[in-house]
């Protein structure tokens, strides 16, 4: 059993650095914040240019959708392993190597000649992303001084909330414009330059490496419940769920692989997942607040092109034009937020971030097949401002009262939550829609008949323009369809608002904290 081995030596005490100053500070922020966007880019950069990737290479567009699982797999399973790597390697060899493999994966995802060849570099690429995103947050703590720990983490906040924006954007450009092997070359200069800062301004700043013994168990456990889930998740709706005997094996064998993670990593001496965190009751309440909001917000993120391009009549560039100014807040408010958390308890400012959540979701829900782009624009531009208020007080309630040494693997754990979520909240929201449509649909065909005031007006309106009684009936059909698709955004946005209200007693379940003096602690031994 690989945990009846002993560290090599004792463990020693952390090695204290003192923050950076001046331009070092400046460089290595850039650098930090470049990385992270490359990975939060990719993630989604790829969404909308599989129907021209599964043309390219001769495939199906269904089978051209593993291009998006396999490295959502490779990257839920690696996150986790933050904290453990980063003992192992030490934090900036793990950070920069992570840089580098990435950039080499996205070469070769470029250069993919199949689609079997393309998914392989797609799950390496996913799998060295995976401690890039919580490394980064915990070596720009470091950069800073604790009591300006808030602005650190508004600077790391903003590439993961203009990520995600930006990436089906440029992705559909460059698909249109280019060639989609491009999606994957733009990284490889923005990967280097990044990855060559990083190593330059933090190579002398290494956290303290342990010989730990490598949990096999824990880490094959943990690699088949994530495999498992995040395929029912990403092929569920597709598949129709449980009627399909693929999802139920699927589901089987994560929940019985998750029993027995648990088990073992909670009675592990040196266990791959550090669960005791969520003995701390920050953390916890942290990871609970940020996860499921993350999953409510990032499931309207998907839902809402859809509606626009498959029931308004958007094309993709107008879909992404009027999601667009969801970043404009984002970006403007996060410094300004960073620097409130020094003042403020980061609890109230959670708190307005889920009732600006609300209010966006229940002006959202009012909605109709009238409305206008500027109407749309509107509560998309007022979510920024939840946005800015939601990432930041959040990870500073998750992140503390921890020991420096713990921050690592428990962001790389709250990281690893919330992309659960929100891979539940897309497969749960998709799955939502159209269900709720299938049954409005019903409802609307039961008065759209003959007989009907309505639909004879219909009929006789369209027989007197010259129309055929087919191509009448067709036209109603597609007026339900429309009608019934938008009655069931609306019934999904009106339950996120109630969600979001519902949060708010979550959050709260905090300890206070005064960020003067409990304010998530660099991890000084880190850097």
């Amino acid at each position: 059993m690989s945990d009846a081995t002993t560290d090599s030596k004792p463990a020693e005490g952390p090695i204290i650095y003192p923050p950076l100053q001046g331009r070092a500070r400046v460089m290595g922020t850039i650098a930090l914040s470049a990385a992270v966007f490359m990975n939060v880019l990719d993630s989604s950069i790829a969404n909308v240019s599989i129907p021209t990737i599964a043309g390219d290479l001769g495939v199906s567009s269904t089978q051209g959708t593993w291009v998006i699982t396999s490295f959502a797999v490779a990257n839920a399973i690696t996150v986790p392993l933050t904290g453990w790597l980063t003992q192992r390697f030490g934090q900036v060899r793990l950070f920069t190597l992570s840089v580098l493999l990435f950039v080499l994966t996205s070469w070769l995802c470029g250069f993919a000649w199949s689609l079997e060849s393309l998914v392989l570099f797609r799950v390496l690429q996913g799998a060295v992303a995976g401690p890039m995103i919580p490394l980064s947050q915990a070596l720009m703590l470091g950069s800073y001084p604790r009591d300006k720990a808030g602005f650190a983490l508004a600077m790391w906040s903003m590439t993961i909330l203009v990520g995600p924006i930006a990436g089906p954007l440029l992705g559909g450009w460059i698909s249109d414009n280019y060639t989609w092997p491009w999606i994957f070359y733009i990284n490889v200069p923005i990967g280097l330059l990044a990855g060559w800062a990083a190593w330059q301004i933090y190579n002398e700043r290494e956290s303290r490496r342990r010989e730990l013994p490598i949990d096999t168990i824990g880490l094959a456990l943990l690699i088949v419940w994530v495999g498992a889930l995040q395929i029912l998740l990403d092929k569920g709706k597709e598949l129709d769920w449980f009627a399909s005997p693929f999802i139920v094996i699927l589901a089987v064998v994560s929940v019985v692989a998750f029993v027995y993670f648990l088990i073992w990593e909670l009675t592990a001496k040196h266990p791959i997942v550090d669960l005791t965190l969520f003995k701390e009751r920050n953390f916890t309440a942290g990871v609970l607040s940020v996860s499921i909001a993350y999953g409510v917000f990032f499931g309207s993120v998907v839902l809402m092109p859809l509606w626009l391009q498959s029931t308004m009549g958007y094309t993709a560039t107008w879909a992404g034009v009027a999601l667009a100014p969801v970043g404009i807040l984002a970006i403007v408010l996060s410094p300004i937020v960073g620097k409130l958390l020094g003042k403020h308890d980061p609890r109230a400012l959670a708190t307005f971030a889920f009732l600006v959540f609300s209010l966006t979701s229940y002006i959202r829900s009012r909605f109709n097949t009238d409305v206008d782009i500027l109407s749309i624009m509107l509560p998309t531009f007022i979510q920024g401002a939840a946005m800015a208020t939601f990432f930041i007080p959040l990870t500073t309630i998750t992140l503390s009262g921890l020991a420096p040494e713990r921050v690592p693997g428990a962001a790389g754990l709250s990281n690893f939550a919330r992309l659960l979520a929100g891979a539940f909240g897309t497969s749960i929201t998709t799955t939502a829609w159209d269900d709720r449509a299938s049954m409005h649909h019903a409802h609307l065909t039961e008065i759209a008949r003959p007989g009907e005031p309505a639909f004879d007006y219909v009929m006789e309106t369209v027989r007197n323009q010259g129309f055929t009684q087919q191509q009448g009936a067709e036209m109603v059909n597609r007026i339900i369809e429309q009608q019934a698709h938008t009655m069931s955004v609306t019934d999904i946005f009106l339950a996120s608002s109630i969600i979001f209200l519902l949060l708010l007693g979550l959050v709260w379940i905090a300890k206070p904290i005064k960020p003067s003096a409990d304010s998530p602690k660099p991890p000084a031994d880190a850097h």
